[in-house]
């Protein structure tokens, strides 16, 4: 598993360097890390986007995402995000309110960050820190995915397989002059893409570390909101150290 992990890394050819973002500053406390439950569905959910499927009605109460950095000045506009999980795949669904919904990516692995996106960072790993995946998805379904390596630094050359995402938007897309509602996103991760770090997938009683972050808003005014604080000053989300954990749970 480590051999194929170190092997991934040095094969891969597009490296984007975060050093030169915003550093990410060391946690300034021990406040308490959030826990969440991902409970395992009774059928797979569809992945339309909507959310309406029994999976999500049995899954633990959605968490909210909270807002840390009031120097942003984009709007207060709330996230839920719920996981479940069954023998084929990990599902994560996000439901977020919006009155001007913007997404210009559509070509995967395009900075889907810079759009409205949400993002889910995963590590099945807990006892190392070093490396995760992350999962960027803006408001049309577009996928940015990497491997993370000591929070500096995205392999995007990874790119995950099987993967299914989609968008329902409650509103128009990229048009400033109307007043939207907001928009929901599923997504299903087949487990065979976090083998480098998990040997097999989850069972119930296994626990593994994440966050949920959702970028917002149009330049200048964007802002983040995020699941677990990652007890930075500035909007940075990439320090696993302070990630929730996901309780697998039958």
């Amino acid at each position: 598993m480590k051999t194929r992990l170190v092997a991934i890394v040095a094969a891969a050819v597009a490296v984007v360097s975060l050093a030169a973002q915003t550093p990410a500053p060391a946690p300034t406390s021990s406040a308490s890390i959030p826990r969440y439950d991902v409970k395992r569905a009774s059928s797979p959910p569809t992945i339309d986007g909507k959310l309406d499927d029994a999976a999500w009605a049995g899954a633990a109460p959605a968490v909210t995402l909270q807002f840390l950095w009031d120097s942003q000045t984009g709007a207060k506009q709330e996230t839920r995000a719920r996981v479940v999980w069954d023998a084929q795949a990990f599902y994560v669904g996000f439901d977020a309110d919006d009155v001007d919904i913007n997404a210009r990516f559509e070509q995967r692995d395009d900075p889907t960050y810079m759009d409205d996106a949400v993002e889910i960072f995963i590590n099945p790993d807990p006892k190392q820190e070093a490396h995760y995946y992350g999962f960027e998805m803006n408001a049309r379904g577009v996928l940015y995915d990497y491997l993370n390596y000591n929070s500096r630094t995205l392999f995007k050359r990874w790119d995950a397989t099987g993967v299914k995402i989609a968008a329902s938007l409650r509103g128009t897309l990229n048009d400033r002059t109307d007043t939207d509602k907001g928009w929901s996103l599923e997504a299903a991760i087949p487990w065979a893409n976090f083998e480098e770090l998990s040997r097999r997938p989850p069972v119930a009683g296994t626990v593994w570390k994440a966050n949920f972050n959702r970028w917002d808003g149009v330049q200048p005014n964007r802002r983040m909101s995020i699941w677990s604080d990652p007890q930075n000053a500035e909007s940075w989300p990439h320090v696993p150290s302070r990630f929730g954990e996901l309780a697998f749970v039958d």
